[in-house]
């Protein structure tokens, strides 16, 4: 007796605690339970009701608010004259209501009276958005499209530069006696403006080279559209903290705070000045710029920009089976001087490999798409039968074109002190070469969509100094397609091959070798290889791997993948040499990026039954 009491007194007083902690306000939603009427009717009544609080009406007052509320739900599809029993039931507060609706006639389109004035008459996107209007004469009236009619022409003329429009007519005439209704619309565009001036504050930067970024000519027709663009050019150029491009509302131009630059800022900078870092939205939309009204009207336009970090740094630690713990620490500069020049640093720390690289980059007249790239490289590999010393100097033009591809034309000079399958060779080489890139990726971290080429051609020649002459060609493609929401196609070929007649000479850094995370999983990193006869890895002339991998989404962040590699480095080769695993994987989504494992059966390694594979980081 005593625990039942004490049960029912813990029960009470939670149930207290509960009704103290909700929320004085809370609404409670009326159910609607609807007959006669079409489901998109019934469905748009029932958002009508919804939210309906029954606690704060008197039962007849609900009624009459009900009442109300449907009513107008049905009107913006064309029923006027509904004939409504409404009942609600005995609880108090009602929990629910029931609606048998008769709705009666519907209001059909008598006339449709849509005009354009001004110079949006020919201006395409205006006749084409009338053009799309989907009702005609005769049909049912409904509201949403006219409304939606109204708003996209407000629209069209904010962004295409129609500050000065207006309506000259909006009337929705409903006559339910007679079943008809009436659309006007007259719209008066005025005149369009064009871009003015563009006046930029607070750069580091020569503020030609960000001139030289417009993707528009002061005097052609405006577009919010384009400024957004240019944002975009500014901020890719990673020379900002924060960019703001808007037009000017004002005689005046924008009253911009001054922000001193700090210590890590140095440089001879006259006049430097700063904005909040925003983009702002309402400025672009809603410009009613105070210039001249005159033939060609102009909005000058205002570009604030605040410097980005002159030094940034950033560490990363990572794990891979097949170089076991690995350590990147970069040193970024993206300016050093008025015309943006940017020089990086990394050095990279694994196992069997330890790098130091870094890149001068000077941009070019437009600094996204064409620029020189210096680079220089230290780099020791101790692995299996590779030991190397390898130092490279490099210098490369740059470009990138409209379609995505970037292309490089570079000579690059490298000594290697190398000892590869116990045969040990000094080499100086200095070979030019060109290489086609692209990459295309939706959410780079895990893509959805994406995919990634690259060609490059290798030249070196005792003409020029080098130790070994050769051609070399790699290939790469890899792509990464989704099903629905559930499943990813992940496949990608290699491909490789150099010509020579001194294969001794090549240093391990050019030679090629299969294997690994990567590559052919089921075998060791780079273990996949001709050997000498002392079985030892020399490397191979060619290069041929392919991978095909089903994945799909367990629950939430969490995914399996089946998959099968196949591939070898090779002097001379055909299909039966090919080696071949497969497999079974988990891939995790973490804060971090994704977490990938596999594990891998090789047909073709009689000594191991499995191998498992290990890897931190996007695929791309």
């Amino acid at each position: 007796m005593e625990n039942r009491l004490a049960t029912r007194l813990t029960a009470a007083t939670l149930l207290s605690g509960l009704a103290l902690l909700a929320p004085s306000g809370t609404a409670w939603s009326l159910e609607a339970r609807i007959e006669g009427l079409p489901d998109d009717v019934a469905e748009n009544v029932r958002f009508y009701l919804d939210g309906l609080d029954e606690s704060q009406y008197s039962r007849a007052r609900l009624e009459g608010e009900a009442q109300r509320r449907t009513r107008e739900a049905m009107r913006v599809y064309g029923y006027y004259e509904p004939e409504i029993d409404l009942q609600l039931d005995d609880g108090e507060p009602p929990a629910f209501v029931e609606l048998v609706i008769e709705p009666g006639p519907r209001v059909r389109i008598e006339t449709l009276d849509f005009r354009l004035e001004g110079e949006a008459q020919d201006d395409p996107p205006f006749g084409e958005a009338i053009d799309a209007f989907p009702l005609s004469v005769g049909d049912p009236l409904v509201h949403a499209p006219y409304d939606r009619l109204r708003g996209r022409l407000a629209n069209l003329a904010l962004e295409r530069g129609y500050f000065d429009w207006r309506y000259l007519d909006r009337r929705l005439e409903v006559r339910p006696f007679a079943e008809s209704a009436r659309l006007h619309l007259a719209f008066d565009s005025g005149p369009r403006y064009r871009f003015g001036d563009v006046a930029i504050t607070g750069s580091h930067i020569e503020p030609e080279r960000l001139l030289r970024m417009l993707p528009f000519a002061p005097g052609e027709p405006y577009l919010a559209g384009e400024l957004a663009r240019y944002n975009q050019r500014l901020g890719q150029t990673e020379w900002f903290a924060s960019v703001t491009v808007r037009p000017r509302l004002q005689e005046t131009r924008l009253d911009l705070d001054e922000t001193p630059l700090g210590w890590w800022h140095e440089l001879d900078v006259d006049g430097s000045r700063a904005a909040t870092p925003r983009l702002s939205g309402a400025a672009l939309a809603a410009a009613t710029a105070s210039v001249g009204r005159d033939d060609s009207p102009e909005v000058p336009l205002d570009v604030a920009v605040t410097p980005a970090d002159r030094h940034q740094f950033e560490v990363g630690v990572g794990y891979a089976t097949d170089v076991g713990p690995r350590l990147r620490f970069s040193w970024e500069q993206p300016w050093i001087n008025r015309l943006g020049h940017g020089l990086d640093h990394e050095v990279y720390l694994s196992g069997p490999e330890q790098r130091l690289g870094g890149v001068y980059t000077l941009p070019l007249d437009n600094p996204l798409r064409d620029s020189y790239r210096f680079q220089y490289g230290l780099r020791h590999e101790d692995d299996e039968d590779t030991r190397s010393l390898e130092t490279t100097l490099e210098g490369a033009r740059r470009w990138e074109f409209d379609n995505g591809w970037i292309q490089s034309l570079y000579v690059r000079t490298t000594f290697e002190d190398f000892t590869q399958g116990g045969d040990a060779q000094q080499v100086l080489l200095l070979y030019p070469g060109i290489s086609w890139s692209r990459t295309r990726t939706r959410n780079p971290t895990f893509p959805d969509w994406g995919d990634r080429q690259r060609v490059a051609f290798e030249v070196s020649d005792g003409l020029w100094g080098s130790d070994t002459d050769f051609l070399r060609l790699t290939a790469e493609s890899r792509w990464i397609r989704s099903f629905g929401d559930a499943n990813r196609l992940v496949t990608g070929i290699h491909l490789g091959a150099i010509d020579t007649d001194d294969f001794a000479g090549i240093p391990p850094s050019l030679r090629f070798f299969a294997g690994g995370d990567n590559s052919v999983r089921g075998y060791g990193y780079e273990s996949l290889s001709p050997r000498n006869e002392e079985g030892r890895l020399t490397g191979g002339q060619q290069l041929f791997t392919y991978s095909l991998e089903w994945q799909r989404r367990v629950t939430g962040d969490w995914w399996g993948a089946a998959f099968v590699d196949t591939g070898d480095a090779f002097d001379a080769w055909g299909p039966d040499d090919l080696n071949t695993g497969a497999g079974l994987g988990v891939r995790w989504i973490s804060p971090v990026g994704p977490i990938r494992l596999d594990i891998a059966h090789p047909f073709d390694d009689e000594d191991n039954s499995w191998r498992l594979h290990f890897a931190i980081g996007p695929e791309f």
